[in-house]
């Protein structure tokens, strides 16, 4: 009889459990111009929940009250709300960018170094939960692999805090290229201004690693020669534009 009453009690928990959760809709959109974002990951740090939102920019799950959700998109500022039963919420991701005159870069404004350290901290709760370090543990009986460890590599809640991790490395990566390939030095070294510079800097960004290794030289050679090449078809890496989704009301 004692199986039986516990399985009872297990239903009975599960059923209160999801009667605390209750079905939200969202959306996210630019905190600058209101246009819809999609392929948003939306996560869910109670639950352990990770998705995406559709092509519109919406998105539909299930929370409970006092739940935090983070909303990330590469190449914006994660944003944050705690959940408190209402049927319908949205995010205003912050587009990440460095509008600085080159004169200031070495004033007080944070590097891009800096300033991952800093979101990196902030959601420190959340991405720790992905974390491998501690995999092997070394105690009087010789050296093992660590079970917190383990769990939190195969576990979802690993897997989902990693993704979120991943996303705050992507836009750290994507600051330093912008801290390096900035317009008003493409301007000075090429020439270019107006929708020209803007189409170059589109179709022929560097890569992370070529940033990080490439010395001021072999910087202007890079931008002489991809120049060169944008001059003789400025069409051939440029990519079509996006269709600009936008909402009546918030």
């Amino acid at each position: 009889m004692k199986f039986p009453c516990f399985l009872f009690l297990l239903i009975i928990c599960a059923t209160k459990i999801s009667a605390q959760q209750k079905p939200v809709q969202g959306f996210v959109v630019d905190q600058d111009t209101k246009q819809r974002l999609a392929k948003v990951y939306v996560y869910n740090s109670h639950s352990d929940e990770g998705f995406y939102n559709n092509t519109k920019g919406e998105f539909s799950t299930q929370a409970m009250v006092g739940d935090t959700l983070f909303a990330a998109l590469q190449g914006y500022a994660v944003d944050t709300l705690v959940y408190k039963g209402q049927s319908t919420i949205f995010f205003q991701l912050k587009l990440l960018s460095i509008r600085l005159k080159e004169v200031a870069i070495i004033g007080s404004s944070l590097t891009p170094r800096e300033k991952y350290e800093r979101t990196r901290k902030e959601y420190k709760y959340a991405t720790d939960r992905g974390s491998s370090k501690d995999l092997l543990n070394i105690g009087q009986s010789g050296a093992g692999l660590g079970i917190d460890a383990i769990y939190n590599l195969l576990s979802r809640k690993g897997k989902n805090a990693r993704h979120l991790q991943s996303i705050l490395e992507k836009d750290y990566k994507e600051q330093i290229i912008d801290f390096k390939f900035r317009p008003e030095y493409v301007k000075e070294v090429l020439g270019i201004g107006g929708f020209e510079l803007q189409d170059f800097m589109q179709q022929y960004r560097p890569s992370y690693d070529f940033v990080l290794m490439a010395s001021d030289y072999a910087f202007i050679i890079y931008l002489r020669n991809s120049y060169t090449a944008y001059k003789r078809n400025p069409k051939a890496l440029r990519l079509a534009p996006l269709p600009k989704i936008t909402i009546d009301k918030l």
